[in-house]
């Protein structure tokens, strides 16, 4: 590179990121060293024309060896010209790359592995995120370097704003001409925050120098792997000696979940039932040559399912101390500071009448759906708890304590029903063919969030077990379900499979009075 141009950086940070801040330290870093710099911003809506984007230049030669000579700054970045590109979201990057601002000759990126859905993402009834993998591929595709790593993680690890990270990979880079020592000194101070500040931008200096030490292994690399993580819960002796190896660390997350979720029993009876599935799926394929998939995706979904959402596990959830911890870190509060926590609840007569016996629940929801037929609202409760209070904490964790409640209530027997029924579909199914069971076993998948997206998931998996039979049928109904969420694809691959469409369900026709028009006055 010529040290007679300046040396070109684009900065991409979404809102509250800190991008400002970040263009201060590096012109504040340049000029402490001896450095021209100059910047200029260039706001934005991620979701909408891209992140707020902030454009650098530093000339590479001191300002005393110019003889008093002053080059000229641009304002403005120029496609395909810049030296970096920097941004803290991984799809972020690839829509700067799609933007031309990078070339493969020249551009050294820079990017965060972690990603930020976006609404579309959000909105998909499958799996609707952008697969990592892809995105890294264009970044290396499309720069002349790149370093990628999980922004995300070390901001949390060092409790601090991601824009000090940024300037620790960008410092580390070698792409500009100051020494680390004129990065830290403009972070400096005795505050907590300078402090936080300094040991994230620590954290992805070292780690950018890592990979710059080992340029073949970052060819590869896609993501960082975790800095420290938990000790995985361990299964019990008692039913590992009834399942392979290959199967125990899956088992254990779902037996853990479970136990935390009920009590003992319960974690049993999701091993229980994972053992009628392992042994039909060896039975059919005795030499594990599919590498027990149906098991597997079993375990996932039915552990899942067996700990359905009710008002018991949202209070035991948000009451628990490591919430607390978690909301303080947060909101970056130290240990002097008053933090209040209110949580908003509106639970309707569904959500209590699931914790009443079939007797009673029964007449109380047909009782609630006639009073939806006729037009008029939902019963609902709604709560306002503050959870950071005694009174409040004492409220939740009250409910929470509902727990030996839960399998004498309606929801928990209807739900143990439909799962039984999908859990012997899936086994007949599959000691006939093997790939119509493994469809049935992904068709757990169908079931997830709450209130009327569960119900209409748990109703598309039983339209499905019950007139479907072939692999391939199962399969395009479950995709045509996950990717339509009013229903009319599943309907029309339904019926081209031979099934009937779903039957329609009776909706409330509500009429609006309508507004008398203000005569006009003459």
């Amino acid at each position: 590179m010529s040290t007679q141009q300046p040396v070109s950086l684009l900065l991409c940070a979404l809102g509250g990121e800190g991008g400002g801040v970040l263009t201060e330290w590096l012109v504040d870093a340049a000029r402490h060293a001896g450095y021209l710099a100059q910047a200029t911003s260039i706001p934005g809506v991620a979701q909408r024309t891209g992140a707020t984007t902030y454009y650098l230049e530093v000339f590479p030669v001191p300002l005393a060896e110019l003889g008093g000579r002053r080059p000229v700054l641009g304002l403005y970045p120029m496609s395909g010209r810049m030296d970096a590109l920097i941004s803290s979201e991984l799809l972020e990057t690839v829509r700067q790359l799609g933007l031309g601002q990078a070339s493969r000759e020249r551009t050294l990126v820079i990017s965060s592995t972690a990603r930020a859905l976006t609404t579309l993402e959000k909105m998909q009834m499958g799996d609707g995120r952008q697969d990592n993998a892809t995105l890294a591929h264009i970044v290396a595709e499309h720069s002349r370097a790149h370093h990628l790593l999980d922004m995300g993680a070390l901001t949390r690890q060092a409790g601090t704003v991601v824009s000090a990270v940024m300037l620790g990979a960008i410092a580390a880079s070698g792409l500009l001409p100051m020494k680390r020592s004129d990065f830290e000194a403009v972070m400096g101070g005795n505050s907590a925050s300078a402090k936080a500040s300094l040991r994230g931008f620590a954290l992805a200096y070292e780690a950018v120098e890592r990979q710059r030490a080992q340029a073949s292994y970052v060819e590869g690399l896609l993501a960082p792997a975790p800095a420290s993580a938990p000790n995985p819960p361990a299964l019990p002796n008692a039913f590992a000696q009834q399942f392979p190896v290959s199967l125990h660390e899956l088992l254990a997350l779902g037996h853990a979940r479970l136990l935390d979720y009920q009590d003992v029993a319960y974690a049993r009876l999701y091993i229980e039932r994972l053992r009628k599935v392992y042994e039909t799926e060896q039975s059919r394929d005795p030499q594990a040559a599919h590498g027990l998939e149906v098991t597997r995706e079993t375990a996932r979904w039915l552990a899942l399912w067996m700990a359905f959402d009710d008002i018991v596990r949202v209070a035991d959830l948000k009451s628990r101390a490591t919430r607390w911890s978690r909301v303080r870190q947060e909101v970056k509060a130290d240990a002097s500071d008053l933090v209040k926590l209110y949580d908003h609840f509106k639970p309707g007569l569904p959500e209590f009448a699931a914790l009443l016996p079939q007797a009673l629940a029964k007449p109380l929801l047909a009782w609630e759906r006639r009073r939806l037929l006729a037009g008029k609202p939902a019963l609902a409760l709604p709560l306002k708890i503050g959870t950071h209070t005694v009174s409040g904490l004492l409220a939740l964790r009250g409910l929470a304590a509902l727990r030996w409640l839960r399998p004498k209530g309606s929801r928990y027997a209807t739900e143990q029903a439909l799962i039984e029924e999908w859990l012997d579909s899936l086994t007949s199914h599959l000691a006939q063919d093997w790939q119509a069971g493994l469809e049935l076993a992904r068709c757990g998948r169908l079931i997830k969030g709450y209130g009327s997206t569960n119900e209409r998931g748990k109703d598309n998996l039983l339209h499905i077990i019950r007139h479907l039979d072939q692999a391939a049928a199962i399969a395009a109904a479950r995709e045509a379900a996950l990717t339509d969420e009013a229903g009319k694809k599943l309907d029309l691959t339904l019926q081209q499979h031979g099934a009937p469409a779903r039957p329609l369900k009776e909706q409330p026709i509500r009429w609006m009075r309508r507004r008398p028009v203000e005569r006009q006055q003459a």
